[in-house]
């Protein structure tokens, strides 16, 4: 399988639509570098603007290019452009509805050794809680290219989160329908649902062939976006499913998982599962060793749920 790094997709998209759109601006904050943006910057250096290491500032710079008819794509660190600018996103972006996208670079636990510091598993709570606001997290290379095209022709406030490492493809080409609100079933299934977003998208599909194998059917949803939540889709897998297991790489609390608790509780209540970072500061290593070490991996998701259903299978 490819790997690729997400990152290096959404600087080339940009690149080839800012050749015929100068409406598109990307700015980064001493971060061209870490979000692969260097191409874009050297191509067209008119539509780039560097800020420096001042996230609440590239935000509001960033909405009043958005005020004045530009396509603003600002690129920052996920742990701190979520975090630092958060008063700045809720006002001059969210309450103000400019048009500006936001690329998280580095989500999740992707920047490893760093640590707690560098760790960005607060920020989807945080932005699906702020009112207009849409929050998109690809889950490969193919998907982030259909991410990118999709914010650059809708407008709105938009946080996309991406990795900082090559990701293994979850697609096999651009040959697929994608939109913006709607999950992707990757795999068909009867017995449960794995719900995943972004680079656990991997690890669902991987844990439901293993499944397969022990005549378990695992559905796969594909929730690359976690607002607006594809409600439908949720409740639709709760009463054919009956049982959900959401992963992610995010705090159990206010992610993915709690979206689609409040959204199962609310229509058709089932036992929903939430795999994710616990209430601690997330240990430092790579991204297999966090995953492998909170039971965000195949193998662990796979025996957890052999163990939970193959006795039901079996009565």
């Amino acid at each position: 399988m490819n790997k690729i790094p997400n990152r290096e997709i959404v600087n080339d998209v940009l690149v080839r639509h800012a050749n015929n759109n100068k409406d598109i601006v990307v700015l980064a904050s001493d971060s061209r570098g870490s979000a692969k943006l260097s191409p874009f910057a050297d191509a067209h250096e008119k539509q780039f603007i560097e800020t420096g290491i001042a996230e609440q500032n590239i935000v509001g710079v960033a909405a009043g290019l958005a005020a004045s008819g530009k396509i603003p794509f600002v690129a920052s660190p996920a742990c701190f452009l979520s975090m630092r600018s958060v008063e700045q996103v809720k006002v001059d972006m969210a309450y103000s509805n400019t048009n500006v996208k936001l690329v998280g670079i580095s989500g999740g636990i992707s920047y490893g050794a760093l640590g707690m510091s560098h760790h960005s598993v607060q920020d989807l709570a945080v932005m699906r809680a702020i009112p207009n606001m849409t929050v998109v997290l690809p889950a490969d290379r193919f998907e982030t290219e259909k991410v990118v095209e999709a914010l650059i022709e809708t407008y709105g406030p938009t946080y996309m989160r991406i990795g900082r490492n090559p990701v293994e493809d979850v697609y096999e080409s651009l040959d697929y329908e994608f939109t913006l609100g709607k999950a992707n079933e990757m795999h068909q299934g009867s017995d449960v649902t794995l719900i995943a977003a972004g680079e656990t998208v991997r690890v669902a599909l991987d844990a439901a062939l293993m499944l397969e194998e022990d005549g378990i059917q695992a559905r796969v949803l594909n929730m690359h976006t976690i607002k607006p939540l594809d409600t439908e889709a949720i409740i639709k897998a709760a009463k054919e499913t009956g049982y959900i297991l959401t992963l992610e790489e995010h705090s159990i609390y206010g992610g993915l998982g709690g979206a689609v608790a409040e959204v199962v509780a609310e229509n058709c209540p089932v036992k929903v599962k939430i795999m994710g970072i616990p209430d601690e500061p997330a240990i430092a290593g790579t991204t297999p060793e966090v995953f492998e070490h909170y039971g965000i991996s195949a193998q662990a998701i796979h025996q957890m749920l052999r163990n939970e259903l193959k006795g039901n299978k079996e009565a």
